[in-house]
């Protein structure tokens, strides 16, 4: 009990001493012993190694797991040593739910199929995504976490001891320089310089055995670097996977669709102006290139009997046709019109059936046919 009395005693008389140096040395009152230029510049290397290491993984955890209750939870897990439960993907619960509402719909109605078909594809993006997230945090992920709770770890300790033994020599150095000058008064004092002078030694012998071994953790930063490098391929590689897989599973999808389109939305469906005298603009499912074209205003419109008929533009020659409302062009390809204007008006060979060519004086461009009422 005496030898531990002795030490803690022991040991709060050398952090009072090295806190008593730190403070005197911050208010220039005391010389402090720097380090060497190299040992210098290695130290700030590691110092923007960690910091830049630190904001790469905050902010990757972030990109790859955008919920922070998810991200604690997963935080939790690691530090338990329990293995982190496998999560549905967000594409992956859309999808099930789009199956889930085809059956209530019916999975032979139009709507329902296509459910079911979209729903089996964001399975697909789902799960492309989970085979993502896994493979970054394993071959990213886990490198940086390593380097920061481990590799960085020790260096912070040995730097630590480090600036400890710093504060321990300068204290010797003190103390050498204040037994010279009470030995140069009175000879009696020529003990305390012996002293002074071998605890200055053996201050320095462990500040230099100190200071290589911190030289020589970071000048491991060298390796950490060519070791992240290498992560960082890895990331991208499994990015590229990933976006690749999506890219394939959208174009399988869009064919998929665009098979059952006609037989879903027929032109037989469209309102023939000539009868109605009103319209509804091309629709983006009917392959016209003015998708999201607004509807034309109908309100000034008196309303009339509407009878679905399919619009057919002529097949040869040319006619004349009424605009009946305003049209921007989309393009340089397109004419703009302008309501209850006469213009002229042909087809091309393979041509979209939305739409016509059309003429006014020395302009020339595409019109859609649901703008115009066609005359005799």
């Amino acid at each position: 009990m005496d030898f531990n009395v002795k030490k803690l005693a022991s040991d709060a008389g050398v952090f009072f001493t090295r806190a008593v140096q730190f403070t005197e040395e911050k208010l220039g009152q005391a010389e402090k012993t720097e380090l060497d230029a190299h040992l210098e510049n290695l130290i700030a290397r590691g110092d923007c190694t960690k910091n830049w290491t630190e904001k790469i993984f905050r902010q990757t955890e972030v990109l790859l797991q955008p919920n922070p209750s998810a991200r604690i939870e997963e935080f939790f897990y690691e530090k338990l040593d329990r293995k982190i439960p496998t999560r549905t993907t967000n594409g992956e619960l859309l999808g099930q739910y789009m199956q889930d509402a085809a059956k209530d719909f019916g999975p032979g109605t139009p709507y329902g199929s296509t459910l079911i078909t979209v729903g089996e594809y964001q399975k697909k993006l789902g799960g492309a995504e989970r085979e993502f997230l896994q493979a970054s945090a394993v071959g990213f992920l886990t490198p940086l976490r390593n380097f920061l709770e481990g590799d960085w770890r020790t260096i912070s300790k040995e730097r630590r001891l480090l600036e400890n033994r710093r504060l321990d020599l300068d204290v010797c150095k003190a103390r050498l320089k204040k037994a010279k000058l009470a030995e140069a008064k009175a000879a009696l004092w020529s003990e305390e310089v012996d002293k002074a002078e071998q605890e200055l030694r053996v201050a320095q012998t462990e500040f230099d055995r100190q200071a290589e071994v911190t030289r020589l953790l970071l000048e491991g930063i060298s390796s950490t670097h060519v070791n992240h490098l290498r992560c960082l391929h890895e990331f991208v590689e499994a990015q590229a996977v990933y976006y690749a897989q999506c890219h394939k599973h959208m174009q399988e999808l869009q064919k998929e669709l665009s098979s059952a389109n006609g037989d879903t939305f027929p032109n037989a469906f469209a309102v023939n102006p000539s009868t109605s005298g009103l319209s509804a603009g091309p629709s983006p499912l009917s392959g016209g290139s003015a998708p999201g074209r607004p509807p034309a205003p109908s309100s000034s419109l008196e309303p009339v009997p509407l009878k679905i008929e399919e619009v057919k533009p002529p097949a040869t020659g040319t006619r004349k046709a009424k605009v009946l409302y305003d049209y921007d062009a989309a393009d340089t390809s397109e004419l703009s019109l302008l309501a209850d204007e006469l213009i002229t008006v042909y087809t091309v060979p393979g041509m979209d059936p939305d739409w016509l060519i059309g003429e006014r004086g020395n302009q020339k461009g595409k019109v859609p046919v649901t703008y115009l009422e066609l005359l005799s």
